[in-house]
């Protein structure tokens, strides 16, 4: 249960952070989006405005050097001359500008409006609404009146701060278009943004699911495991405590007496052993350490089964070999003979007399393919698919009788996957079992 807690709390962890990280992901690409789309939609009027406030700087330029041209060949006794020429540029300011997208509004030095009369009466009427600020120069700034009106401006300055009347020109261009196009597109942003967290809370859930998935398996099979285990150290240690129990309530009695029982002992603590090796053989499986050396398997086969082959002969079994792989393979030698004897240890004990083991190798796919085949009692559909998992026996109570603990093909599994290989259980027809290894050549 307290794994159980701990699991759902970690999988609410896991929701709020991917929760959280998709809302950030999401935020800053709608942010990103809206202020590239802002950012295209008035770049071209905004170039338009500077366009056209470059038209009123070149003629003031053009002014200034009229003006140093004349005085400089003796026309400075005409009285006020500068304030004639700038007379004549102030009533053509207004008039520079044909598109009537634009308003020019052309200002003195206190900011005071002086070509009210040009302009239409709408701007008449929001003259004191319309804000300017000499400081502002040459920028493209929003200018907002008259209730919901967007506007587009830039400020030009005219004169010298030593002209005696400094004017400036404030150009307009109406923005209303691309204020609602930005607004509405912001609006949309926003929409997809929030939708797009909604649908997040699901993908998180799912992708917490996930990502928690193999650690539920895991914590499942460490139970199922450490269960498993003291399930089988619990059976030989009860017949070990029992038999020492019964020697003590007959202290006097001889050794050939008890015989039986000292022998049961020490079976069952051979037993305790060789389970808690294979334990340990799992326990490190996944830092098994491979020492390899390239040797020919064929011979490295022969010589592991031949000690079996007079064995198999005492139970009326037998044991063939067909060795046809005839190269090198990079294994760890020790590792390998473990393998086969496993494989050729379960396949003994699954068969009957008259029964028959043949082991074979071959190349196929370019890879070295061992076959342990045997015509015994086969295995079931479930058991193929479960037979190379932690204690899983067939038969429990047969598998007892025969020694076994149900841990053998499981190391036999983790001594291929150590070598990058793949090992398979098939169903040998009419009867018994195919067990399939495919190692990589060099």
């Amino acid at each position: 249960m307290k794994e159980q807690d701990a699991l759902k709390k970690q999988l609410v962890v896991h929701m709020l952070y991917i929760l959280a990280a998709f809302a950030l992901i999401f935020s800053v690409f709608g942010m990103i989006i809206a202020f590239a789309f802002k950012y295209i939609t008035y770049s071209s009027i905004d170039q338009e405005l500077i366009n056209t406030a470059n038209i009123f700087i070149q003629d003031n330029e053009e002014l200034e050097n009229i003006s140093d041209y004349f005085l400089k060949d003796g026309y400075s006794n005409f009285e006020n001359f500068d304030d004639k020429l700038r007379e004549i540029r102030d009533y053509n300011l207004s008039r520079k500008v044909k598109n009537p997208k634009y308003t020019v509004i052309v200002r003195d030095g206190n900011g005071k409006t002086l070509n009210i009369g040009d302009l239409g009466l709408y701007y008449e009427e929001n003259d004191m609404l319309i804000s300017f600020d000499k400081n502002n120069i040459n920028k493209v700034y929003t200018l907002n009146f008259a209730g919901n009106s967007s506007y587009r401006a830039i400020n030009v300055k005219l004169d010298s701060e030593k002209a005696e009347n400094v004017r400036y020109v404030q150009i307009l261009l109406n923005a209303d278009s691309e204020k609602m196009l930005v607004d509405n597109f912001g609006k949309l942003v926003i929409n997809s943004v929030v939708v797009g967290i909604l649908l997040s809370v699901f993908a998180s859930f799912v992708l917490s699911r996930k990502t928690l998935r193999p650690i539920e398996i895991a914590f499942e099979k460490q139970t199922e495991f450490v269960q498993n285990a003291s399930h089988e150290l619990r059976t030989p240690l009860t017949i070990i405590q029992a038999k020492q129990e019964l020697l003590l309530t007959e202290p006097n009695s001889k050794i050939i007496d008890k015989s039986e029982d000292i022998a049961l002992t020490l079976n069952e603590t051979k037993r305790l052993t060789k389970l808690t090796k294979d334990l340990m053989t799992l326990a490190s499986s996944n830092k098994m350490e491979l020492e390899k050396e390239n040797v020919n398997i064929d011979e490295l086969i022969q010589s592991t089964v031949n000690p079996y082959i007079e064995v198999a002969n005492l139970s009326e079994k037998e044991l063939k070999l067909d060795l046809k792989y005839g190269k090198n393979v990079e294994i760890d030698v020790n590792k390998i003979q473990q393998l086969i004897i496993i494989l050729l240890d379960n396949a003994l004990k699954y068969t009957e007399a008259k029964d028959s083991i043949e082991i074979v190798s071959y190349l196929k796919d370019g890879k070295c393919n061992i076959e342990v085949r045997d015509t015994g009692i086969g295995i079931s559909d479930n058991g193929i698919k479960e037979v190379f998992n932690r204690f899983y026996r067939e038969d429990a109570a047969r598998n007892r009788e025969t020694g076994g603990s149900g841990l053998g093909l499981s190391i036999a599994d983790t001594i291929v996957k150590a070598h990058n290989g793949t090992i398979k259980a098939l169903h040998n027809n009419p009867k018994g079992t195919i067990f399939t290894v495919k190692l990589p050549k060099i």
